[in-house]
């Protein structure tokens, strides 16, 4: 079996073909298809592994996005004991949903 471990949004992420992946937003529409080159291993089961410094040479990841959206409502809440200072509020991280494709080595 195949998989890459990416960078992509200052994160990595460890993809196989047919992954369904939840990244950092990326500026693009659903639909659209998107080349990652910043593949930092290649692990092949049969054939071995292949570990770049920092990237792998011709390495490239090709994903389909899926949609744009935002994740789940985070309560940040802060405040002072004895002292009446209470602050809320919330934050909601935007993500772009990735179906990764073909992982192809140079």
């Amino acid at each position: 079996m195949l998989h890459a471990i990416i960078e992509t949004g200052g994160k990595q992420y460890r993809v196989a073909e047919g992954d369904v992946v939840f990244i950092e937003k990326l500026p693009v529409e659903a639909g659209d298809s998107v080349t990652f080159d910043r593949v930092l291993a290649v692990v092949d089961t049969e054939k071995g592994s292949s570990f770049g410094t920092p990237f792998v040479e011709g390495a490239k990841v090709t994903a389909n996005v899926v949609k744009n959206g935002k994740s789940k409502k985070v309560m940040v809440f802060k405040y002072k004991a004895k002292k009446n200072y209470r602050r809320r509020q919330g934050h909601r991280q935007p993500y772009t949903q990735v179906q990764i494709d073909a992982i192809t080595v140079g």
